[in-house]
């Protein structure tokens, strides 16, 4: 048997910092459930397959629904506090290997971090005679 595309483990980790489904006053179709959208999630990130074309037998809901999950966690800022998270796990059980840490530009923001270098003059060239 394959193993889950969401362990348990990482579920009790993902849940609580998920926001909670928006009320809806007029009623309508019930929300797919949060573990199963993200599972479709997982599964569409993990194959490449474009996201209409997540198998309906998955049970996640449509392709649509987890793509716009994915969107409305993302401005949630629920990857950020999950990153977060998992690295404090494994930082506590000293599982992070430091040796082979690297930190640039796209990691940590590097905002008035070094001089201004003095300005190149622009070159010109002056202008031909009309060839017309």
């Amino acid at each position: 048997m394959p193993a889950p595309l969401l362990p348990e483990s990482l579920w009790l980790i993902i849940e609580p910092l998920l926001p909670p489904d928006p009320p809806k006053p007029k009623g309508g179709r019930p929300p797919v459930p949060a573990r199963a959208a993200l599972t479709g999630i997982l599964f569409v990130l993990r194959t490449g397959i474009p996201w209409e074309m997540l198998p309906a037998e998955m049970g996640c809901g449509s392709g649509v629904t987890c793509w716009r999950r994915l969107r409305d966690w993302q401005a949630a800022g629920v990857w950020d506090r999950l990153h977060r998270a998992l690295l404090h796990q494994l930082r506590d059980a000293e599982r992070i290997d430091w040796s082979r840490a690297c930190v640039d530009s796209s990691s940590i923001a590097a905002k008035k971090g070094a001089p201004r270098q003095a300005r190149t003059r622009p070159i010109e060239v002056g202008q031909g005679p009309n060839a017309t």
